[in-house]
């Protein structure tokens, strides 16, 4: 379904008058973890002008323009698929988040890019009735044929763009499915988004079997969803419903179309994303049996990476080095690290060849259990006590956010877990369901109790993150 969408052009917009040289070109996809303009008008609390300040956007546009910086000679990917960047409604004339990593980029030197972004302005709200904050936003220096996007219902849409690259038309699809990957309720909106999505490529593949089709983005699913949660989920959507698959081979047929390139990995260096300790694929690149001929964009094989930094956006253990509102310019990147590929164009106009490939996967099976990750070392020893303060507000500054707390304060009645200190209200957070159950059913209304947790904000109030078991007390 065709809708209106933003286009913004940077100062150096790439225009070609015919056809251009064959050369290859790289696809990023990221997910920025939330990246807001500083306007104080957000439908999310944590980007309020008390806890997210310029200082802070700047931070996080420089650090996306460094990453993005590390490709390609330092000048970028020639296709960027962005998610988690703000809707803008700004009354004004204040710049959008978009346009706000434009400018870090050109500072960089990375320009020639059209911007799209996803026309998620009239779209229904999510299913809990809160107004969408972010969208998908797609940055090229080809030139762009058509936008489409397409909504469903409590979900973002998934915004498509036609490409012309050499002469060749080349298919888009930027997507950021429902979150809760491990959950079969949210699994049915992920199954909802899929069948648009699927549609879509049905629609394109019976008008040309052989057309040039990158879909990517963040699924919130595994890449062997129907594997890791078959037990919970009857129908998945990025397996059952999209028809995502391992068997790179199979693509050449006209039952299993497409193609997920976390297959090129080994098992065990699959992971984008951490979550309660184990590495996820949320992030992901899936291809057409279009990208292995000899017509138009080619796949170069074995060359989906894992784009990640130590110090600029991974921890020193390997894992996503997350943003952060800590101090008074903020730090990290995102909860996800950038995934990206190679292609390049051929002239053969041969759809009977096909790239010869190496060490090609030949089946979809993969493990049903995830990958650990590394676990972040924090030395307790070195937790701020948080009595040596003599109120909350002098502990409620951007400039110990994020630091370690050992704390003590009474337990609070309600579902929620939440304890006083200081003569105020603290929410607990606890990641780990099994752990968090475990202290619901242990901490009694009105008991003492000691723990080591990080300070933080979520929805606008302050709270400890319990990231560990032994960070609880006995």
């Amino acid at each position: 379904m065709a809708t209106r969408s933003f286009l913004l052009a940077l100062c150096t917009l790439f225009v070609a008058t015919g056809t251009v040289r064959a050369r290859p070109f790289t696809v990023l996809v990221y997910n920025v973890e939330n990246l807001f303009d500083a306007d104080g008008i957000s439908v999310y609390d944590d980007y309020k002008p008390n806890i997210y300040t310029p200082f802070h956007m700047r931070t996080k546009v420089a650090t996306i323009a460094q990453v993005v910086s590390k490709l390609d000679g330092g000048k970028g990917p020639d296709i960027m698929l962005f998610q988690e960047i703000e809707i803008d409604r700004s009354p004004n004339d204040e710049p959008s988040a978009e346009a706000r990593l434009v400018a870090a980029l050109k500072m960089r030197g990375i320009t020639g890019y059209t911007v799209i972004s996803g026309d998620d302005s009239v779209s229904t709200p999510h299913e809990d009735g809160h107004p969408r904050a972010i969208h998908c936003v797609v940055f090229t220096r080809f030139p762009v044929k058509a936008v489409r996007n397409h909504p469903t219902e409590s979900a973002r849409n998934i915004l498509e763009v036609e490409l012309q690259v050499d002469g060749a038309t080349l298919y888009v699809f930027n997507n950021h499915w429902k979150s809760g990957a491990s959950d079969p309720a949210m699994e049915k909106i992920r199954v909802a988004n899929a069948r648009t999505l699927r549609n879509r490529i049905d629609q394109i593949l019976k008008a040309d079997p052989h057309a040039d089709i990158i879909i990517g983005g963040d699924f919130n699913s595994q890449y062997n969803q129907s594997r890791r949660f078959g037990g919970t989920m009857l129908q998945t959507g990025i397996n059952d419903v999209l028809r995502s698959q391992g068997n790179e081979l199979a693509v050449r047929g006209l039952d299993r179309d497409l193609y997920n390139l976390w297959f090129e990995l080994p098992n065990e260096q699959r992971g984008s994303d951490v979550y309660r300790g184990e590495w996820g694929t949320l992030m992901q690149i899936i291809i057409s049996r279009g990208l292995y001929d000899y017509r138009g964009v080619q796949y170069v094989d074995n060359s989906l990476a894992i784009l990640k930094v130590p110090g600029l956006n991974a921890t020193e253990e390997g894992t996503p080095l997350r943003w952060s509102n800590a101090g008074p310019a903020g730090s990290g990147a995102s909860d996800h690290f950038p995934i990206y590929a190679r292609f390049v164009t051929v002239n053969d106009n041969q759809t009977t060849r096909w790239l010869s490939l190496q060490n090609p996967s030949r089946n979809d099976e993969s493990p049903t259990q995830a990958v650990k990750a590394p676990e972040r070392r924090y030395d307790l020893t070195k937790a701020v006590d948080l009595t040596q303060f003599s109120d909350a507000a002098e502990v409620r500054n951007a400039g110990n956010m994020g630091k370690l707390f050992v704390v003590r304060g009474k337990v609070m009645p309600g579902s929620r877990i939440a304890i006083t200190a200081l003569n105020d209200v603290w929410e607990v957070w606890i990641p780990d369901a099994a752990l968090r159950s475990r202290v619901k059913s242990q901490w009694r209304e009105g008991m003492t109790v000691t723990f080591h947790g990080l300070l933080g904000q979520h929805s606008g109030k302050w709270q400890f993150e319990v990231e560990r078991e032994d960070w609880v007390k006995p």
